[in-house]
């Protein structure tokens, strides 16, 4: 008899589950969650998960689902999976993934150390990385795991092509992000655009040119992480006094903290923000700028290809 593939999540990202189990064939993965009076957590796996294909979804929003994630894949691979397919929605630590001074604590490297310390599954362990923020962070997984980054591609795609009309330009908020958006703009057979930037101060930029011709076009910006909205804003300002027409904006990691939707919604030049539900900050905001756009299709298809 074979089995159907089980899966997991942590607290914070079942709604991601749900969305799958409601695409394929999967069993349900069921765990007893107490919190003790100290703080302390009480986990119970209560699926069968001897010999069994698992899978477990959760992002590392913070340390807390860092460490749930962790103890539940030792836990899975202890009580006999077979295999393990940890899918990050959303892998955070990018700010400190290099040291620029001594003494700094790369966390990134540090939690990458951490998760390749899972014992190995008798057919091996999985990872799968949504657009990562730094492409180099693979690179810090040790021994044996098996590293997959998948691109949102398809989704950003798909949602920039609703969102405006043809002609369109395909931008981006600095000179870094400029190759992702350039092959995101040949696969749609449309210009790429980026800001040059000027840094004022530690926290403050200025921007002081644009690569392209954008007037009387619409413009899609692409940001991988919008956090602040800052640089968001900076960028959408600069393409509307260059002449564009209508500005929309897709990211997969909408963190939105510090009230930044609410900032992109007053700044006036945005009509649309498209998020993936990578972070559950995106899927807890509710406003009509905001639109989410699902990463179950790319998780289903993936447990499926690999079946």
């Amino acid at each position: 008899m074979e089995h159907k593939k089980i899966v997991f999540c942590i607290p914070s990202y079942k709604y991601l589950q749900e969305q799958v189990l409601q695409i394929g064939d999967f069993e349900r993965g069921e765990v007893e969650l107490k919190i003790f009076p100290d703080g302390e957590r009480y986990h119970r796996i209560l699926n069968a998960v001897n010999g069994r294909e698992v899978v477990l979804i959760g992002g590392t929003a913070s340390d807390t689902d860092t460490l749930e994630i962790y103890d539940l894949a030792y836990a899975l691979i202890k009580y006999g999976a077979k295999s393990i397919s940890i899918f990050f929605p959303y892998f955070g630590y990018s700010t400190m993934e290099r040291a620029t001074k001594t003494g700094e604590v790369v966390t990134a490297k540090s939690r990458a150390v951490m998760f390749s310390s899972l014992p190995r599954t008798s057919l091996g362990n999985q990872f799968f990385f949504f657009d990562l923020h730094t492409e180099g962070i693979p690179h810090y997984f040790e021994g044996q795991v098996l590293i997959n980054h998948v691109y949102c591609k398809p989704i950003i795609v798909q949602a920039a092509q609703e969102l405006a009309e043809d002609g369109f330009v395909m931008a981006c908020t600095d000179a870094g992000r400029a190759k992702w958006v350039e092959s995101l703009a040949n696969e749609m057979g449309v210009n790429a655009a980026f800001v040059f930037k000027r840094r004022i101060s530690g926290e403050k930029t200025e921007v002081t040119s644009i690569s392209a011709d954008v007037e009387g076009k619409d413009v899609v910006i692409y940001d991988d992480m919008v956090r602040t909205g800052g640089s968001l804003i900076n960028a959408a300002r600069a393409y509307k006094a260059a002449g564009a027409k209508k500005i929309f904006t897709i990211t997969t990691h909408g963190l939105f903290t510090d009230g930044a939707l609410k900032k992109i919604q007053d700044s006036g030049v945005i009509e649309k923000v498209v998020s993936t539900n990578t972070h559950p900050n995106s899927c807890q905001l509710k406003s009509d700028l905001l639109r989410v756009d699902s990463i179950a299709p790319l998780i289903a298809k993936h447990l499926i290809e690999f079946e």
